[in-house]
């Protein structure tokens, strides 16, 4: 077993502590800048219903607990995943993550998230230079485009032979037109695996960083604090049944419960299914629409239904290549497809 080094206990209490940062902040909703790191990445973490604070092994878990990428008995292992996401937007994101015996997990991962071509609708003022002089979208072309773009290291270990922590840093970025901002973000997180019916527990603070500035108006990138427990009650040879829940307390809204699970059928087929309490409306039928007060009618709470999802996994001499989807039930919105491309190496 190894020693607890002084950096894995401060890298704990800062976990902890984080707890009062997030909890103690008043509902702002709004407020917060680079909204698509909110957006799930991974198809499997998706079709759980995003109830993966305490999942390990993969390396997409980056994008969620960077403590979750740590690995023993793979070498390496790549993820591609693209999201057909709401309003005609994109997402697509790689991870990549090597084992370094004696030193850890090292991973990468890049997102992008965005459209282009958008039709430009320019307050333009010909044949008078006074106001062409105070105009701000100084931008000509009849289209624009939007992106954003995450590129992070993650860094993970196992400190003990149950306990993995990690750290991930990451530069964000936003573009709009012509007009661009950045701020740069830390991630910190644990997992630590109990062992009776491979109960896991873990927490993470993402997204304590810097500001995203436009202009003279800047504002802080989402701040989100979780904590999970998963585990497997129900074994029968190679197949097996997985339960997971996560409580989530973002900067900008309300505490939230995230809750997963997942059949797995002799290591080789997949099926997910998740809903996100507090936040998706219950009943897949009905159209998130609260009771009201007597002092309003009622509003719409929710555009969430749920997600559902599949996977297969094809063992190849010395690699596993897996294919993952999940479909996700939206109100107001067309329904959101992700699919990822998982190969480890052993």
């Amino acid at each position: 077993m190894k020693k607890i080094s002084s950096t894995s206990i401060a890298a704990l209490l800062l976990v902890v502590f984080a707890t009062g940062i997030v909890t103690g902040q008043t509902r702002k909703a709004g407020i917060n800048s680079a909204a698509f790191l909110k957006v799930g990445v991974g198809a499997k973490q998706v079709g759980m219903g995003s109830a993966v604070t305490s999942m390990n092994g993969d390396v997409t878990n980056m994008f969620w607990n960077p403590a979750g990428v740590a690995m023993n008995n793979e070498k390496a292992q790549v993820s591609f995943t693209y999201n057909s996401w709401i309003g005609g937007l994109t997402q697509n994101a790689f991870a990549g993550a090597y084992q370094m015996e004696g030193i850890g997990t090292i991973g990468v991962g890049v997102m992008t998230f965005g459209m282009t071509g958008i039709p430009a609708d320019r307050d333009v003022y010909p044949g008078n230079a006074v106001l062409q002089a105070l105009q701000i979208d100084q931008g000509t072309a009849s289209t624009y485009d939007y992106m954003d773009l995450l590129a992070q290291v993650t860094y993970s270990t196992y400190v003990m032979d149950r306990l993995a922590l990690g750290a991930s840093v990451k530069l964000i970025s936003e573009k709009i037109d012509d007009m661009n901002a950045t701020a740069v973000g830390f991630d910190l997180g644990s997992v630590y695996n109990i062992g009776l019916l491979n109960w896991n527990i873990g927490a993470r603070i993402s997204n304590l960083g810097s500001d995203v500035k436009f202009y003279d108006y800047a504002s802080p990138i989402p701040l989100t604090f979780s904590m999970g427990t998963s585990m497997t009650p129900i074994r029968i040879g190679e197949s097996a049944v997985t339960f997971a829940v996560d409580a989530v307390k973002p900067q900008d809204g309300q505490q939230y419960y995230y809750t997963g699970m997942e059949y797995n059928f002799n290591n080789m087929i997949f099926l997910r299914g998740g809903w996100k309490m507090n936040y998706s409306y219950l009943g897949l039928a009905g159209d998130g629409i609260d009771e009201g007060t007597s002092q309003r009618l009622g509003v719409r709470t929710s555009l969430e239904k749920g997600s559902l999802g599949a996977g297969v996994r094809v063992p190849m001499a010395e690699y596993m290549l897996s294919v993952d989807y999940s479909y996700t039930v939206f109100t107001s919105f067309s329904d959101v497809h992700r699919i990822t491309l998982h190969v480890s190496m052993k």
